[in-house]
């Protein structure tokens, strides 16, 4: 309890393992997966996460995560307003600005949020009721046992009742002290588990929601940068830097070391001088490397598969494609670094490593950085870089002004983060009706996981050249789970070339290993004579997993009639301790695959989708079906459409309009989102769950709409439907006016 005109309290809570140690599991993630890492990492400083009660009635929280659209401000308060007994539109959620004391308890990832903060959130909020409900008691001269909590105001006998915001001060402590509480048992839940609007959704669609680039710093003017042609080209010279300094609105011209910043009046000035200035660049780390090349140096580094002697086997051997990891919201920062000091504004979903690194690279101590998170327009995992933050720290010190960076889409197609280039080979053995070993050799450009995800391991295991991989080995395996009995098991990584700016975008491994995965099982079962649905189910390992299956099956009507050409696929995928299954019916007619689309590729269309989950405990139904719908979206994009094409050391793709994610003309007009009823006490991760079935289910319906396999993805990569833009100069240019774009 701190001193304050307001109630403050924070919990303190101590580990107790789960698993037994006795009982014997082939599956590492059964006894400890990412997920419990990262929450055992946050788990010494959740004391220092409060909950504060003002004297006006509401309820304040600091959440030490990112939201990017995800809805944890929404679950968060839900949490509190459970245990405190108010109205959730009393509670506000903000996003704390970067606090290097929590160490691992501010990085947001892995789906770790609402597993990582359920219990210590509400441990907090209990205190602070418990506190409230002293305070009363005293008060009023009555036993505490007579005094209740209820709707946003504390109750006591005789009819006595005030609003909570009348004992805040009262309630506050002048020490620190250790306090037992007793959670609201699952019984009484009156807000977890029923569904709640998004607390922010008026504020978004009135455009009253505040982003990075809606802050009003004084002084801080646009800022762009001249980007290589190729991916991470230097600097050699600029030719004509006075000139473009001395341009119309533009103030600054300077050198970076990702290339030249334009800071002027105007992004329009900006994009003028940006497209104006000439540069002389070095040549790239990607330089001279193309989709082809790539794929045959991951093919040559392929790690071998041995089955056992004497078993018949199936296999197959599967390419993805780069993708792009570009949110919605262009990547962006405001900084202000002047006099010894920096300020910085961001969405971050690692600010206490992105303020340790910009200290560094500004030669300032740590404690002369602020860093105050922002809320994201989305992420797809490419906020858990500060690649833009750390750019305009160095533009601001190097020009003494303060600065509103914006990346133009361009950038961030090209130079930005994407999801890396795998290959992924998988060979299942069996011996009559008996699977007897499995085996999946992932091969990927390296995964940069030195983000904050990598402290977790120790920041320094992630900088590790290739060929030291056991940072990375140990995050796949931590990852990764095979969710059926599939005898003796064997899944490898390996990662062969960090030329590329990589990403842990959405799901990370899980789409691409579970596709292969699945694609497999197909196969197997076409071997063995059986169904895939029912082969799936007798080889799963628990009830949860079946009941998903069986449900999504029976809500999908598994096996029911379809015109030629179309097909039902169906998938299974289970982690952080949440079980998964979607079913698809993909139109593969070549009426369907052949229909013109405007500046785009056709192609199959999913016309009805139903994903079942399983997370354990529900906080919010509706936040948890709108994750599974962008899941869904997400899995479609990345099997039919969505990849970055790879030519020369530099992607092709150089905004939305060419890089193709989940389009109306191949989003499902049908879809069901069945969210089970609670089967534990606790909820699983599920902001990344979603997207390896989806991504596998509609992978295997194109199997069996086809006649074939699939084997590389997306499905349509190979066609190429729209004119490059140039490289140099690095972004187009501005429409002349505001109806250009739309026509």
């Amino acid at each position: 309890m701190l001193a304050a005109p307001t109630l403050v309290t924070a919990a303190e809570l101590t580990a107790a393992p789960d698993a037994r140690a006795d009982v014997p599991s082939p599956e590492i993630t059964e006894l400890v997966d990412l997920n419990d890492v990262l929450t055992a990492a946050a788990l010494p400083t959740s004391g220092l996460v409060t909950v504060r009660v003002d004297e006006d009635g509401t309820v304040s929280f600091a959440l030490p995560r990112a939201e990017v659209g995800q809805g944890i401000t929404t679950s968060t308060a839900m949490l509190i307003a459970e245990e405190l007994d108010v109205p959730v539109a009393r509670v506000r959620v903000t996003l704390a600005d970067a606090r290097p004391e929590l160490l691992f308890n501010q990085l947001t990832g892995a789906s770790n949020t609402t597993f990582a903060t359920f219990t210590p959130i509400r441990v907090a909020a209990a205190l602070a009721g418990r506190r409230l409900r002293g305070a009363a008691a005293a008060g009023w001269g009555v036993p505490l046992s007579e005094v209740r909590l209820r709707a946003g105001a504390v109750v006591g006998p005789g009819g006595r009742s005030a609003g909570i915001g009348a004992f805040a001060k009262d309630a506050a402590a002048v020490r620190t002290e250790r306090a037992d509480v007793a959670l609201k048992p699952r019984g009484d839940f009156a807000v977890i588990g029923r569904p709640h609007g998004r607390v922010d959704a008026l504020a978004a669609v009135t455009g009253r929601k505040r982003f990075t680039m809606d802050l009003d710093v004084p002084g801080a003017l646009p800022t762009m940068v001249c980007r290589p042609p190729t991916i991470n080209g230097r600097v050699r010279s600029v030719a004509n830097a006075d000139e473009v300094r001395a341009m119309p609105g533009v103030t600054d011209v300077v050198e970076i070391p990702t290339g030249v910043a334009v800071r002027a009046a105007t992004f329009g000035r900006c994009v003028d001088a940006v497209r104006a200035l000439k540069v002389s660049w070095a040549p790239g780390t990607a330089e001279g490397k193309s989709d082809e090349s790539v794929r045959e140096s991951l093919r040559a580094a392929e790690p071998p598969i041995v089955l056992p002697p004497l078993t018949k086997s199936v296999e197959g051997r599967f390419t993805f494609h780069f993708r792009g990891n570009s949110a919605l919201e262009p990547n962006c920062a405001i900084a202000d670094v002047r006099d010894g000091r920096a300020e910085i504004w961001s969405s971050l979903k690692s600010p206490v490593v992105a303020r340790q690194t910009i200290a560094a690279a500004l030669g300032l101590p740590v404690g002369a950085v602020t860093v105050h998170v922002t809320e994201g327009g989305g992420s797809f995992g490419r906020k858990l870089f500060f690649d833009a933050a750390l750019e305009a720290a160095r533009i601001s010190q190097k020009t003494g002004k303060p600065v509103k960076l914006m990346w133009h889409r361009a950038d961030d197609s090209r130079q930005g983060r994407a999801h890396p280039m795998a290959t992924s080979r998988v060979r299942i053995g069996y011996v009559g009706n008996t699977v007897v070993g499995y085996q999946q050799r992932h091969t990927g450009v390296a995964t940069d996981l030195g983000h904050g995800l990598g402290e977790v391991f120790t920041a320094l295991a992630a900088q590790l050249p290739v060929g030291d991989i056991g940072f990375a080995q140990t995050f796949f395996h931590l990852s990764q789970s095979l969710p059926y009995d599939f005898g003796a098991n064997s899944r490898l990584l390996n990662e062969v070339d960090k030329g590329f700016n990589t990403g842990s975008m959405r799901n990370v491994y899980s789409p691409d290993v579970a596709c292969a995965r699945e694609l497999v099982v197909d196969r197997l079962a076409a071997a063995m004579g059986r169904d895939p649905m029912e082969f799936r189910r007798d080889f799963l390992r628990d009830e949860r997993s079946r009941a998903v299956l069986d449900k999504a099956a029976e809500v999908g009507g598994w096996g029911r009639e379809l015109p030629e050409g179309v097909a039902q696929g169906i998938a299974f995928h289970s982690e952080y301790h949440s079980r998964n299954a979607v079913l698809v019916e993909l139109d593969c007619r070549p009426e369907t695959v052949d229909r013109p689309i405007r500046d785009g590729v056709g192609g199959p269309r999913v016309t009805r989708a139903v994903v079942v989950v399983d997370v354990g405990l529900t906080v919010n139904p509706r936040g948890l079906e709108a994750q599974m719908l962008g899941c869904l979206m997400d899995g479609i994009a990345q099997t039919l459409t969505s990849s970055l094409h790879l030519r020369d050391g530099h992607f092709l793709e150089a905004s939305w309009d060419n890089y193709f994610y989940t389009r109306q003309w191949n989003t499902p007009p049908e879809v069901k989102v069945v969210v089970m009823p609670d089967t534990t006490g606790h909820p699983g991760g599920a902001g990344e769950l979603g997207v390896a079935a989806a991504m596998a289910a509609v992978a295997c319906a194109y199997g069996r709409a086809t006649g074939t396999m699939p084997t590389s993805f997306p499905i349509n990569h190979g066609t190429l439907s729209f004119e490059p833009k140039p490289t140099v100069p690095p972004v187009p240019a501005s429409p002349t006016d505001g109806l250009d774009g739309l026509r």
